[in-house]
């Protein structure tokens, strides 16, 4: 028998155990609360340090990020983007929203994240850019990738929302393509609360976001606005908490790959697939562990584990098989079976040992 775990166990919850609360007193006693303050800075310039990457702007989430990230390429409307349907909605409505065409790709079976042969079979002659998802966390094929852009002449842009600490060959993602956008939302592994950031190698992409996520203001010449912009600027109190959570970015990245390693020990005798690293030399930071249940069952085990206490979420359902996207019918075999049989277990850093053991008993019994 399951012995009572003492208390709910959510899908998620941030660790704030740092230097949080500090750095929010001091923005609050200086009253420098919206969008500017020291502390945009300081985490402005912590980000760029941690991964690499030469320019970094924040943003107020990892939605509009993508959105700044478009605009800043000057995607519009006639223009085709590919992105994965195997992902969350919010990388796919910018492309709308900018009056591009969404064209949705399949996944590679071993890493669930965008399928390169699947890429280069749907680009036209109006491709302008691939979205590459580092979904839950496991680097995409960034290799393949950039050398299909290269060849075709195609911007990439890194949706790393959920992939903060993922690297290959040691190189952070979000700095292989032409921009990269993060998001900091409760859920993710470092949190602001809600923010994001843009984050790019190249300085005219770099100035032309700076410019487009602040009302198009004119550099020398207040209060005058030479571009159509948007106000998509990160508060300076999301920064103090984005800035706390940087200096504990190695802690909270260790907590989640040990997590990853005990749910591996845990659950190696059940009949599920996890979703593991699939290359050499790329690091999985498994912002969420996700598991792959036998064929009909996805939604009965997450109601047993509701039942016992525990929560958790349905892999994201393939955008393709959502009502504003499937006029068109279309089939992705690969991201259609991930998305019907995959779930996301319990995953923030200081879950308990003895919490796990608990989810792994609860699930062997859902699976039964």
């Amino acid at each position: 028998m399951l012995t009572k775990t003492p208390t709910f166990i959510p899908v998620y919850q941030p660790s704030l155990t740092g230097n949080e609360k500090k750095y929010v007193n001091e923005c609050i006693d200086s009253t420098w609360i919206s969008s500017k303050g020291k502390f945009l800075g300081l985490f402005e310039d912590s980000f760029k340090s941690y991964t690499g990457v030469k320019y970094a702007t924040p943003v107020a989430n990892g939605t509009v990020a993508i959105h700044l990230a478009l605009i800043a390429l000057g995607i519009g409307p006639e223009d085709e983007v590919i992105v994965p349907t195997l992902t969350y909605i919010a990388s796919v409505n910018p492309i709308v929203q900018v009056g591009a065409r969404p064209i949705f790709v399949d996944s590679e079976r071993a890493s669930w994240q965008i399928d390169p042969e699947d890429v280069k079979r749907k680009i036209t002659p109006r491709t302008r850019a691939i979205i590459v998802v580092h979904l839950y966390g496991q680097p995409a094929n960034m290799d393949a990738i950039m050398e299909i852009a290269h060849e075709y002449n195609l911007f990439v842009v890194e949706d790393c929302a959920e992939a903060f600490g993922s690297r290959i060959r040691d190189q952070h993602v979000g700095t292989f393509g032409d921009i990269g956008t993060f998001s900091f939302f409760g859920n993710k592994t470092v949190t602001t609360g809600e923010g994001g950031m843009v984050v790019t190698n190249d300085a005219t992409l770099y100035d032309r976001s700076v410019h487009f996520k602040g009302q198009g203001l004119a550099k020398h010449r207040t209060y005058w606005h030479d571009v159509i912009g948007y106000n998509y600027r990160m508060t300076n109190i999301c920064a103090a908490i984005g800035l706390a959570q940087m200096e504990r970015a190695d802690e909270l990245l260790q907590k989640k790959i040990a997590l990853a390693r005990r749910y591996d020990e845990l659950l190696a005798h059940l009949p599920i697939e996890t979703h593991r690293s699939a290359r050499e030399n790329v690091l999985h930071s498994y912002w969420m562990y996700s598991i792959l249940v036998p064929s009909g069952l996805r939604d009965s085990v997450i109601d047993q584990l509701k039942q016992t206490g525990i929560e958790t979420r349905p892999v994201f359902y393939p955008v393709h098989t959502m009502p504003m996207y499937s006029s068109r019918y279309a089939r992705h075999k690969v991201a259609e079976e991930i998305g019907w049989r995959g779930i996301n277990l319990p995953s923030w850093p200081d879950i308990t040992d003895e919490q796990l053991e608990y989810i792994a008993v609860a699930l062997e019994r859902a699976l039964i």
